[in-house]
Formats: C-alpha cells, structure tokens, sequence
C-alpha cells in the first residue's frame, strides 16, 4: 500500500518574492527531490528544512521535496506528515515495504518532474552542489548526473575504514563491470525522468545496490553522465551496517556481472527506447544471448590455439631458463597475438582505432593472468621444490583455464565494450520552466 500527502497550501515563507516550489496552474515541477528514509525521526526534521530553505532561498528552477518514507516504525510518519503540512512543496510518499532503491523506484516513477534527484537526510553532501547537479539535465546537455567524492576537487570528511571500502568498492566496479564513473554509491544522483522511465523497469534490487546498478546499466546504455565533485561529511548519526551492505553489493556485483555477460540485460533495446523507436528495441530481443554464444565460440578456438602455442614456448623457454621466467615470456608472447586475433575475429574491432588501448588494456589482463599462474607455480615449489615438468605443464593449464575465464569477462566487459556516447550525442527534450523571482 502506498499513502500520499501532499500539501497544497501552507504558511507562506517569510521571503516576499521568492518561489515556494508549488506546481500551481500552469506552472510544470522541474526538479523532485526526493529524501528516502526509515526511522529516521529525530534527523528528519532539521534536515528538510535545511533542504527546503535552501530550494526556497536560491534555487533557480521550480521544485518538490518528497519524503519517501519505506516501512518506518518510529515516529517517522509522524514527523514527515507535519512537514508536508507545514512547509508548502513538500509531500509524503509512505511505502509498506522496507528498502532505500525501492521507495526511489515508486517515486521517480511516480513523478511528474523533468528531473528526479536524491539524496540523503543526513545531508552529507554540501547543498551548494544541487544545483550543479541538475542543471546540465534540465538544458539537455546530460542524461544523468552524480555526486563524486573521490573527485581531486572534492572535500571529504570520514573515517579510514569508509574511506578505504569506498575506494576499492569503485575499483571493484571498474574492473568486474567496466564501470566508468569515480564514485557509484555516493547518495547524491539525479537522472532526467524520460530515462528513468526506460531504464528503471530493469533494475532488481531495491536496497543499498539499487543506485549503483541503476548507473551501470545507463553507462553500458549509451546515457551521457555528469559527475560533480562535492564536499562530503559523513553523518556520526549514520547507522548503516556495513558488513551487510557489503555482502549485498558482492551479490549484486555477481548478479549484474551474469547478466551482462550473458545478454539477459537488453541494453540495446534500452538505447534504442531511449532514443524513441521502442519497435527496433523489441526487434533486438535475443541478440544479446546470441552475439555471446558467437564470442564464446570465437574466443575459445583462440584460447585453444593459444593454449597450444603457449605450451610450446613454455617447453622451448623452459629448456634456457627458468620455470618462472619461461612462463612470464610465453604469456607474454601469446598473450599479444591472442589479443589481437580477439580484436579482429571475437569483438570485430578493425582498424587502428583504440589499438593501442586495447594492447595495453590487454596487457593489464596478461597481468592478471600471470599472477594466477605464476601464484599456482609458486604454491607448487613451495610444496615440491623440483617437481617433473609434466606436473608443472598440469598445474599451469588449470590454471591458465581460469585465467582464460577472467580474460574473456574483462575483454568483453571492459577492454572491448562499446564506449558510451560522447556528449554531443542524441538529445532527449526536456521542457521545464524556470521559478523564482
């Protein structure tokens, strides 16, 4: 059950002038703000009337503020009922089902806004960058736009241990999903409604992972992404458990990472909606899956013929020099030439367009390879310091088998996925109307 209150009127603000954010006749909501919360009684109050003076003092563009309240038990109803009744452009969206992503997807897809936004009631993030989250949206210039605090410009207060997950959680997702952005979990976003529309259907989780697969999926979808550094202090009144947000980001990690590299997600029906032609979306239904079969076939015949060359530099190599160093050269060597035979024949990537990328992204992936093997060497002369070579070549073709799966995942969803659009790309209309004064 979903419960709405939204207050038409109320005491006027005593800033004669200025807009109070109310839709009005004839008068179409730019930007929804939206705030999710659950038992967050004693900071809900300060911190919507700090959202609400700043909308109302300065902001440019006409405005709502929606709690979204997702199954509170405290006083958090309560709280959020006097709000909308007390200041005017603030309304209560009430769900019975706990959840931050999926009291965001009810609202933004319940909205009649140009721009939907979020953030948190801690307000964390310095307001003063609102506004440049949302103007590039509103003019048409970007589709989505999020809040980075691992920006060189940006200021972040918080602790080591938050500071450390942060980081390799983004880098996490830049390896196993090909993410583009600096900081996907900042709770600071905003997305033009048009795309939201499309893209929103297809996100799964509805917790702390919802937003960080929300942005993949508009990165691999071909959305031209706005980051703004922002000054960020962490809130001592948080009480988020981050062990299990962590554990629950790994899921969703492993899931959008399936989904990805088997086509189930129809990313080119969401560019093809996107830009408004929903009959050639659902004519690409399919070709996802079947695009990857081809590659799979196409990749394992170079892996085989890899795998062949490989063994044999690595018998020749081994006979001049050692285990380690001949393996090094041999993965070196193939690693070049299985590189390139993917390029051509797996990804039909032709010309010298991003050549040199690409054999330096392959490289990166050699890297990876070699320290699995060389890993599975060095754990097998820690147990037998001169093992026969049979039991070598046995060990590294186990092996190079699961570096082989790690390199066609990060050559598929990394090295020779479609880059995103540049921004002088598709616009999308958005109309919206300028308020205050």
């Amino acid at each position: 059950m979903t419960v709405v209150l939204d207050s038409s009127s109320g005491p006027t603000p005593e800033q004669p002038g200025e807009d109070d954010g109310e839709r009005g006749p004839g008068r179409p909501t730019a930007v929804d703000v939206v705030v999710p919360v659950c038992n967050q009684e004693a900071v809900l109050g300060p911190g919507v009337r700090r959202l609400h003076a700043c909308l109302f003092g300065a902001f440019p563009f006409t405005w709502r503020i929606t709690i979204a309240d997702n199954a509170s038990t405290d006083a958090t109803p309560a709280v959020a009922g006097q709000l909308a009744e007390s200041l005017p452009g603030v309304r209560v969206v009430r769900l019975d089902e706990k959840g931050r992503g999926g009291a965001l997807r009810h609202t933004w897809l319940n909205t009649d806004a140009s721009v939907v936004a979020y953030l948190d009631v801690h307000l964390s993030t310095d307001l003063a960058a609102l506004l440049r989250l949302v103007a590039p949206l509103l003019s048409g210039r970007s589709d989505m736009a999020i809040g980075s605090r691992l920006s060189r410009s940006s200021s972040v207060v918080r602790g080591t241990r938050r500071e450390v997950l942060s980081r390799c959680y983004n880098l996490l997702l830049r390896t196993a999903l090909g993410a583009g952005c600096s900081d996907a979990q900042c709770g600071f976003k905003a997305i033009r409604a048009d795309c939201a529309q499309v893209l929103l259907p297809h996100v799964r989780d509805t917790g702390w992972f919802w937003d960080t697969e929300l942005l993949v999926l508009a990165q691999r979808s071909g959305l031209r992404i706005h980051e703004v550094p922002v000054d960020w202090v962490d809130s001592p009144c948080s009480r988020v458990d981050l062990l299990a947000m962590v554990l629950a980001d790994l899921r969703g990690i492993a899931r959008l990472g399936r989904g990805l590299l088997t086509g189930a997600l129809p990313l080119a029906q969401h560019q093809l909606a996107a830009d408004g032609d929903p009959e050639a979306a659902a004519a690409v239904t399919g070709e996802g899956a079947r695009g990857l079969l081809r590659q799979l076939g196409r990749f394992a015949i170079i892996g085989a013929l890899s795998t062949l060359a490989y063994t044999l530099l690595y018998v020749a190599l081994r006979l001049q020099v050692g285990a380690q160093a001949a393996n090094a050269l041999a993965l070196l060597i193939t690693a070049l030439a299985n590189t390139a035979a993917n390029r051509r024949f797996t990804f039909a990537a032709r010309g010298r367009t991003r050549l040199v990328q690409h054999q330096v992204q392959g490289l990166v992936v050699f890297a990876l390879g070699l320290s699995v093997t060389s890993g599975s060497l060095a754990v097998l002369h820690a147990i037998t310091v001169t093992p026969p070579t049979r039991v070598e070549i046995a060990v590294l073709a186990a092996a190079n088998l699961a570096a082989t799966v790690v390199r066609f995942v990060m050559l598929r969803s990394w090295v020779f996925r479609p880059g995103r659009r540049p921004q002088q790309g598709r616009r999308l209309s958005v109309e919206f109307q300028e308020g205050g004064q």
